[in-house]
C-alpha cells in the first residue's frame, strides 16, 4: 500500500510543478531579426576558418650539412622548429626518409637524415609549409 501512495505522490508533484519559462521567448517579441553575420562592410571579405587549410607559414627552419663526429659521413640536419611536436617531427622524418631513400632519426629536437640530402629535405619542408633556409656548411 505504500508503493501506491508514492507512485501517487510523485504523479501529483510532477502535475503541480510548473514549466520551466523559455529563455528565448522575449526575443519572439522583438519582431524580424537579421539571420546573421553578413558582410558589414562593402569591399571586405568576411574571415573565414582556416581550419582544414594547409598552414603556409610555420615560421623559418635551419638545414645544415655537417660531417663532425660522424667518421667523414655527411648527415643532413633539420634544426630550430618553433611550435612543433615531436610526433610530427616524426612524421616529417620519416616523409623525407622514404623521399630520399636513406635511413635517419629525431634527437635532441632536430631531425638528422643520413647523407647530403639538402634539396630534398628542402622540396619536403617547404610543401609542409615552413620556410627552409641552408646555414653552416
Amino acid at each position: 500500500m505504500d508503493r501506491m501512495s508514492r507512485r501517487k505522490d510523485k504523479a501529483a508533484r510532477l502535475r503541480e510543478e510548473p514549466q520551466i519559462p523559455n529563455a528565448f521567448g522575449a526575443l519572439d517579441a522583438l519582431g524580424d531579426l537579421p539571420a546573421g553575420p553578413e558582410n558589414l562592410l562593402p569591399g571586405i571579405p568576411v574571415k573565414t576558418s582556416k581550419r582544414g587549410q594547409k598552414n603556409t607559414s610555420r615560421g623559418r627552419v635551419d638545414i645544415v650539412r655537417q660531417t663532425a663526429h660522424r667518421g667523414g659521413k655527411a648527415v643532413t640536419v633539420v634544426k630550430n622548429f618553433a611550435g612543433i611536436g615531436l610526433p610530427e617531427k616524426k612524421d616529417l622524418a620519416k616523409k623525407m626518409q622514404k623521399a630520399c631513400g636513406v635511413g635517419g632519426t629525431v634527437k635532441d629536437g632536430c631531425i638528422e637524415i643520413q647523407g647530403d640530402k639538402r634539396d630534398e629535405v628542402k622540396r619536403i619542408l617547404t610543401e609542409a609549409g615552413f620556410n627552409p633556409v641552408f646555414a653552416g656548411g
